[in-house]
C-alpha cells in the first residue's frame, strides 16, 4: 500500500486529534471562594479541602487547609510516596523532618521529601492555620 503526500496530509490532523483525545485534560483552571469551602472537624482541629486532581500532565495534586488548636497535632509522625509542601498562615509550628526539629512562624515555608518521616504541632497559644500542597499522592 502507497500514500502520496494528500492521502498522508488529510491523515495527519486526525492522528493527532486521536493522540490529543489520549491525554489527561487535568483540572480545569479556576477560583476558589474560602467560605464556600467545606469544613470538616477533628475533635478541636479543623480542615477545608480546596482541590484534587491531576494537572494537564496527569500528575496528581491535591490542596487543603488545616487549622490546629495550641498544643495539637494532625496526627502522628508518618511518612509516603508523594511529597508536600506546607504554607504556614497564621500561629507557630514545631517541625520535625528525619529528627530534625525546626520552629516555623507565620509566612513561613516547610517541603518535605517523598518517604521522609515527618510531623508538626503547633506550639503557640492561638490556632495555627496552614496550607498544604501534596505532589503525586495518588487520588482514592
Amino acid at each position: 500500500m502507497s500514500c502520496s503526500r494528500r492521502d498522508l496530509s488529510l491523515f495527519l490532523p486526525a492522528l493527532a486529534a486521536a493522540g490529543a483525545a489520549g491525554q489527561p485534560k487535568g483540572m480545569p483552571s479556576r477560583s476558589f471562594r474560602y467560605e464556600d469551602l467545606p469544613v470538616k472537624m477533628n475533635g478541636e482541629n479543623s480542615s477545608r479541602d480546596v482541590f484534587k486532581g491531576v494537572n494537564h500532565n496527569g500528575f496528581p495534586i491535591d490542596m487543603h487547609e488545616t487549622e490546629l488548636a495550641p498544643g495539637k497535632a494532625p496526627h502522628p509522625p508518618h511518612h509516603h510516596a508523594h511529597e508536600e509542601l506546607l504554607v504556614l498562615r497564621d500561629g507557630t509550628l514545631e517541625v520535625t523532618i528525619l529528627g530534625k526539629t525546626t520552629t516555623v512562624g507565620a509566612g513561613g515555608i516547610v517541603y518535605v521529601n517523598s518517604g521522609e518521616e515527618h510531623g508538626w504541632r503547633n506550639i503557640g497559644t492561638t490556632r495555627a492555620r496552614y496550607y498544604v500542597l501534596a505532589l503525586g499522592r495518588e487520588q482514592a
